[in-house]
Parts: C-alpha cells; sequence; structure tokens
C-alpha cells in the first residue's frame, strides 16, 4: 500500500546522486550495541530453522546418492562371478571412472585453465581489449541516473510484504507522446510508514537540501536525504527511543519501561507539516494526543502542544501567516494556535467526527478545509472564530457530503484557485470547484488504486495529481484530460518554470 505521496520541486534534486559510503566499523558496532537490530533475531531463528533442514535433506541426499553407489558395486560383483561382460558391468566401471566418493577432491598438476592472452593482469579496465564497449555503457548508466531540471520527482511511502520504503518516481511529462513514469531508486526504512514532509532545510554545506521528513508507526521522526541513493540511515533522527537507557537497563536485569529521548513522541506520528518561511521548522502530530515544533537543523523539539484530548491527526502551517499552526483530532476538534504565544489557548472548532485531514487555501489566509471520516468536507473561515479562546465554535462556511466513506485526504491546487481534490476509502477521487462557499464537483475517477490515503497536486504542473492507495501502484491524473476541468481552468495551463539548483 502506499500511504502518502508528496512531490520534489523541479529543480530540487541533485542531477545525478551521491552513492551513500558504506558504514564505518564503528557505525555498524553503534547500531549493533543500540540494539536496533533486536527485533529481527526471532526472524533470523525461524530462517535458521529452515537452513538447518536444507542441510538434513543435503545429507540425506548424499546418503542416497553413496548407498546408489554401494548398489551399483554389489550389482556389478553379481554380475562378474555370474555373467561377466553384462550390462551391470559397464555401470560399474563407469561409476568407479567417475571416482564419486573422491569427487571434490582437488588434482595435483591438473591445469583447469590455459595459459594465454587471457592470462595476462591489466591494470585498468580501459587497457584491457575483453571489454567492449565500457564507455558506452558508463554513459548509458549515467544517462538513467541523471534527473534532469524538468523531470518531476514523486517520493511514496509504500509498504509492501512486511517491507517498508520510499520510492522515488521520475514522471517525464511528453508534449506528443505519453508521459513516462518509472522508480529512479528507493530508500529501506525500518517502521511502516504513515506520513511524509518534503523540505529543503540547509543540513549540509548547499544552501537548500533536498529532504523527506517520514513519520511512522514508531514515536520517532526520520529525516532522509533524497539526494543518496543506498543510504542506510536517515540524516537526522527527531526524538524515538533511548536505545543507550533501554540497554543499561536491560544488563541489570530488570525489566524496564520504554525510555524516550527528550523531547519525543511517545506513539505514531500521524501527521506532519514543514514551514517554508522558516525552514528550519517542522511541526508533528501524533497518536500520543500532541503536537511538536521541531528545529531540524539543531534536531531537537522546540515546543510541545497538549490541547487536544485524543490522536491528532494532521497539522498544517498557514501559507500567509507561517507563525499560524492548525491541528486535527479525533477528539473532533480543530484548533488554531499562534507557534510564538505557547502558553494562548488558541481558537477551537467543533466537527461532527474524527479529522482525517485539513489543509490551508494557499490563494486566502482566512480560510482553510477539514475532512472527516464521515465522508463530509467542511469549511471554515477564521474571521468568524470567537474572540473568547475558550469557547467553541461551530458555524463553518460550507459543508459538503463530499464521499461515501472517510475523506483520508485533500489537496488544494497550489496555482488554481478554488480547485480541491479529495480522496476517499470509497476508492473515488473528485475535484471541486469551492467558487463562493458553493462547493460543486465537476470531476470524479475511480483511479483503480483501491482505498485512496493520499493525493498531491504538482506545485509545477498546476493540472497533474499523484493519487497513492491500498493496492499500492502509483497513479497520475492529467486532470486537464477531464472536460469539466479543461472548460473551467484551462487558461491556469501554462507550467511554472523549475528553481535551479545551488
Amino acid at each position: 500500500m502506499i500511504a502518502a505521496v508528496s512531490w520534489v520541486p523541479k529543480g530540487a534534486s541533485k542531477a545525478v546522486p551521491e552513492e551513500a559510503e558504506p558504514p564505518s566499523k564503528e557505525e555498524i558496532e553503534e547500531i549493533i550495541n543500540s540494539g536496533a537490530l533486536e527485533h529481527e533475531i526471532e526472524d533470523d531463528r525461524s530462517e535458521d530453522d529452515d537452513e538447518d533442514m536444507e542441510v538434513e535433506d543435503e545429507a540425506k541426499q548424499s546418503d542416497d546418492a553413496s548407498q546408489a553407489v554401494a548398489v551399483a558395486n554389489a550389482l556389478g560383483k553379481t554380475s562378474k562371478s555370474k555373467n561377466s561382460g553384462t550390462k551391470f558391468d559397464d555401470i560399474t566401471d563407469g561409476l568407479k571412472e567417475l571416482d564419486m566418493d573422491h569427487y571434490d577432491d582437488e588434482d595435483d598438476g591438473v591445469e583447469i585453465f590455459g595459459k594465454g592472452l587471457g592470462d595476462l593482469y591489466y591494470a585498468s579496465n580501459q587497457m584491457d581489449p575483453y571489454l567492449k564497449d565500457k564507455d558506452d555503457e558508463d554513459s548509458e548508466d549515467l544517462e538513467d541516473m541523471t534527473i534532469n531540471p524538468n523531470d518531476a520527482v514523486i517520493v511514496c511511502a509504500r509498504n509492501e510484504d512486511d517491507v517498508s520504503h520510499l520510492e522515488v518516481y521520475i514522471f517525464e511529462e511528453s508534449d506528443g507522446g505519453d508521459p513516462n513514469l518509472y522508480v529512479h531508486h528507493h530508500i529501506i526504512i525500518p517502521a511502516f510508514p504513515l506520513c511524509m514532509a518534503w523540505l529543503d532545510c540547509p543540513l549540509k554545506d548547499r544552501e537548500k537540501g533536498n529532504f523527506m521528513a517520514v513519520g511512522s508507526m514508531e514515536p520517532a521522526i526520520e529525516i532522509w536525504d533524497l539526494d543518496v541513493i543506498d543510504e542506510v540511515q536517515p540524516h537526522v533522527i527527531l526524538g524515538g527511543i533511548d536505545e543507550e537507557k533501554k540497554k543499561k537497563k536491560s544488563k541489570k536485569g530488570k525489566k524496564s519501561s520504554i525510555k524516550y529521548k527528550k523531547g519525543s513522541h511517545t506513539d505514531s506520528v500521524l501527521g506532519l507539516a514543514w514551514n517554508k518561511e522558516f525552514r528550519n521548522i517542522l511541526a508533528s502530530a501524533s497518536a500520543d494526543k500532541q503536537v511538536k515544533i521541531w528545529d531540524v537543523a539543531a534536531g531537537k523539539c522546540n515546543l510541545t502542544l497538549e490541547h487536544h484530548t485524543d490522536k491528532v491527526q494532521a497539522v498544517a502551517w498557514n501559507h500567509h501567516s507561517p507563525q499560524i499552526l492548525l491541528s486535527g483530532s479525533f477528539d473532533r476538534s480543530v484548533v488554531m494556535k499562534d507557534a510564538r504565544i505557547s502558553t494562548h489557548s488558541g481558537f477551537k472548532w467543533a466537527v461532527a467526527a474524527d479529522v482525517e485531514s485539513l489543509a490551508w487555501d494557499p490563494h486566502a489566509e482566512h480560510s482553510f478545509v477539514v475532512s472527516l471520516e464521515d465522508g463530509t468536507i467542511k469549511g471554515f473561515d477564521i474571521r468568524t472564530a470567537k474572540s473568547d479562546p475558550d469557547s467553541t465554535s461551530q458555524q463553518s462556511s460550507f459543508t459538503l457530503h463530499a464521499h461515501d466513506k472517510a475523506v483520508c485526504t485533500i489537496s488544494y491546487n497550489p496555482l488554481v484557485p478554488n480547485l480541491l481534490a479529495t480522496g476517499s476509502t470509497d476508492k473515488m477521487v473528485k475535484l471541486w470547484d469551492l467558487s463562493n462557499n458553493q462547493p460543486s464537483c465537476i470531476a470524479s475517477r475511480n483511479p483503480k488504486a483501491g482505498a485512496v490515503f493520499s493525493v498531491a497536486f504538482s506545485e509545477d504542473s498546476p493540472f497533474v495529481l499523484a493519487v497513492g492507495g491500498s493496492k499500492g501502484k502509483l497513479e497520475i491524473w492529467d486532470t486537464l484530460s477531464d472536460a469539466g476541468i479543461s472548460n473551467r481552468f484551462s487558461k491556469y495551463s501554462k507550467p511554472k518554470k523549475p528553481q535551479s539548483v545551488i
């Protein structure tokens, strides 16, 4: 299944990603000593049992072979005493000539490979005349790995057969022919992914980075470098279980409770939001009922908010006032807080069901929408919030029964005003025109993705929508191909130029 999809802005990726350095001896020892591999012991034991059975089978086969030779020898002796020159003599002589009992012994003085030019050693592959088309092969490999400035990059958080990984796709658009979609590389991650957020926080020497924050069933938030191939560890880990304290406790022989790193969540991370204005800031929502604000560059939690009474499903920063944070919870409320004033209780809106997702309108500073477990979408205007921060507002700009089941995901089009995409566990994706707070469905589609868990519009190609769901296959919908979309919004179809890599 695909739990989340995210676009990487064009030009943000390195043209040729780096190869990961193999872990040093000290890093390997640190991983082993941390106890991070303990969960694999049971699987290893199971595999060992299977290997033992294979060894037993091989031994049995060897015994069977020896028994066959013995029988053949016996047959040969019997035949010689009774009737020399029969077919049994031929079988016996053949087996003796093969000498199966000493089959694995090496013969002294036997040259398996002849001497000649083939035995010469060449200082480099370029000097070896038997290696043909070396440059062509290297050129093809480099071309396959190169990410062009006009290539769209999509990242999927996926789990398949108990293996979790990030899949980095290249989407090549074509004016004349069909677009091309393929996996460029993938990153194995240790836990079942639930949410993602792309960020360009400068964690390396470059002014801008290309990182993906991943929230999972574990309390830690992992920051992975998308410009590194075959990486085995995240670039940064925010929070998580303190393996050192856990190890010290276990050595004392005491049954210990789980110890977490300072500022960490204590349950699954359900939602993430990167602050585009303050690029080192990341907000997280968790099943531990908390909202946290992290300084990614420093690797620490700056602020913990506890204004919800149940699991917090989603968080979102305001596009126009980047210090304003919105959060939605299973306690059936949405809360708006100013991150600069932690003591302020914020403004609260009540909803009729568990919150699944929420998003600020990128084209209107005061508007946001919330999707709910009962299939409805509600729009709100923060200017209608009551002046008393402790009160709960019920007033909404509109209420829309969008789907027959939970609306897991929503995405505002970043370039086209009033265009909203919604995805649901009813397997449908729908496009809505929210003009004048009077929503109307202008297109709908079953993308064959199963239950839809994530939809995302591209910032560079405004009508291209990525869809991920329970079937685990990434789907791309060119929404402009729908007559309802093209009739209303075709004037916005000019794509944005890609940013340059620094």
